[in-house]
């Protein structure tokens, strides 16, 4: 079998070459390389992007934060930028395999690979992230959550890479919240993850989104939750109903990490813990 890979100097040569080649896959820090995408006998191409610059760093934009594809997980979390505005997705990147990984893993290839148990999706659907897809015709944004269709599949075109991800900055005293459950505490692929965004309180809520990892085919928001818990006139919806509108958005099932019925109530308690300040005697709407 053949295995061969471009390694082009800039983004204008990239892009060309993915013109002129659909078929070619990008790849950034290449750590799921091997273990994810097994090499067919009539071999592939690949198309590193490593040596454009262009598509690393964070910066500041007048709404959020722009953060490069090529942006390491360490960079991520301890940019202050992020670790500031955005501290779900700073822990989420904190959480990501192990410190090695995490000086070569990016941000843009977490996303693009497409895992349901990937670790940074959960934080980017609850700040409502962009992604910004460029091809030799020029270039698009899509919102996050709409950008995984299937298990494994994005609506990223052929000729396209992801360039950037744009996230917009909560407001102040948003409650940012993230917590992923596995085997251990590094290294570990999640059992269930979530990240939620809330501002606002029971009866004037502004926002409230909750985004999960391993619990359906694809890195999901849960909109029927967000809906229970704004929609109620009487302060939070109690367990039972919460339980409900839950078991509408999530599809867990069962596999060799673990069991359909433990990330359902796994799932659930990471719920009342990110509703925690409203739900103790005296709480309040602090970040976490």
């Amino acid at each position: 079998m053949t295995v061969s890979w471009h390694a082009p100097r800039n983004l204008d040569e990239a892009l060309a070459l993915l013109a002129e080649r659909p078929g070619l896959v990008p790849f950034a820090g290449g750590t799921d390389l091997m273990v994810g995408r097994p090499t067919p006998a009539c071999g592939r191409q690949y198309l590193s992007l490593a040596r454009l610059t262009v598509l690393r760093g964070v910066r500041e934009t007048a709404s959020g934060v722009a953060i490069g594809a090529l942006t390491t997980m360490t960079e991520i979390g301890c940019h202050p930028y992020v670790c500031r505005d955005l501290p779900a997705l700073a822990a989420s990147a904190r959480a990501t395999g192990a410190i090695a990984i995490q000086n070569r893993a990016t941000l843009a290839g977490n996303i693009m690979n497409g895992s349901p148990a990937a670790d940074n999706p959960p934080a980017l659907l609850a700040y409502g992230a962009e992604v910004v897809l460029m091809s030799a015709a020029g270039s698009r944004r899509v919102p996050y959550e709409d950008f995984h269709g299937g298990y494994k599949q994005t609506v990223c075109r052929p000729g396209e890479i992801l360039t950037e991800i744009l996230v917009p900055v909560p407001p102040p005293g948003a409650r940012h919240y993230f917590r992923k459950v596995g085997a251990r505490r590094a290294q570990a692929i999640s059992k269930v993850s979530l990240a939620a965004l809330l501002v606002g309180r029971p009866g004037s809520w502004e926002c409230v989104r909750f985004g999960f990892a391993s619990v359906a085919p694809i890195p999901i928001l849960a909109r029927t939750l967000a809906v229970a818990i704004t929609g109620s006139d009487r302060g939070l919806p109690d367990d039972a109903e919460l339980a409900i509108a839950l078991s509408r958005d999530i599809m867990p099932r069962d596999d060799i990490r673990s069991t359909a019925d433990y990330r359902r109530r796994v799932a659930m308690n990471l719920v009342r813990e990110a509703l925690a300040p409203w739900t103790r005697q005296g709480g309040s709407n602090a970040s976490a």
